[in-house]
């Protein structure tokens, strides 16, 4: 059912962007005043942009529900991985803290007088 959803969810996103790239632009109406011929259009004279708005208006509406259904898949397909038996995070925690320190490398005791800067060519505060 999911895949079903999905699919739909796809097709649906593909027919917006195609309905939306058919679409003309505010600008157009200046230019087909000019001889446009809005009379000899597919659509009839009022033109084709009532008809794809209210086409895109509802692919959007349906792209909508398509989105909701598989955010609740989604939701679903969380909590079924939480009784999968993956050890929640206090215990993993639990399970460090038991192990103990033995195993982590220590750091290597260095002295505060030793620097790997030289300090031989710094001049000193003061001088020039």
């Amino acid at each position: 059912m999911e895949s079903l959803v999905l699919i739909v969810h796809v097709l649906l996103a593909v027919a917006i962007i195609a309905l939306v790239l058919l679409q003309q632009g505010k600008g157009a109406e200046a230019g087909a005043s000019f001889g446009g011929g809005a009379s000899q259009t597919v659509f009839g004279s009022r033109g084709s942009s009532s008809f794809l708005g209210r086409m895109t208006a509802v692919l959007a509406a349906g792209l909508f529900v398509t989105s909701f259904a598989l955010a609740v898949y989604a939701k679903q397909k969380a909590s079924s991985v939480n009784d999968a038996g993956i050890p929640a995070a206090e215990v993993i925690e639990s399970a460090a803290e038991t192990q103990g320190q033995a195993d982590l490398p220590a750091l290597e005791s260095s002295n505060a007088a030793e620097s790997d800067v030289p300090t031989g060519d710094v001049p000193a505060t003061g001088q020039q």
